[in-house]
């Protein structure tokens, strides 16, 4: 068995084993897209605050909007992410399963 372990191991992860803890979080993905990707999303809302002509109510309303979409999608994509793990993986997944492969 551990030899078939091994080998379906290297054909479906190509070497990359799980990672200790959170899988993939903070990693240089993570980095990636919050220190470089969303640049511009953070200028922008800057600009909604700092720029002129400045109002605040709809700066406020546009944080709100980000968040909201923001949250939908993370609290959407966990969920979907449990229930691929339920279905085709026989558990839950981490953070809720337990850690490692």
């Amino acid at each position: 068995m551990g030899v078939l372990n091994t080998l379906v191991s290297t054909v479906l992860y190509h070497g990359y084993d799980g990672t200790a803890g959170l899988t993939g979080f903070p990693n240089t993905g993570t980095y990636l897209i919050f220190g470089v990707i969303l640049v511009p999303v953070y200028i922008m809302v800057a600009a909604w605050f700092l720029g002129t002509p400045r109002n605040t109510k709809t700066g406020l309303l546009g944080v709100t909007y980000l968040v909201g979409i923001t949250a939908q999608m993370w609290i959407g994509m966990f969920i979907l992410t449990m229930l691929i793990g339920i279905v085709f993986y026989g558990g839950v997944p981490e953070p809720l399963g337990p850690v490692g492969p």
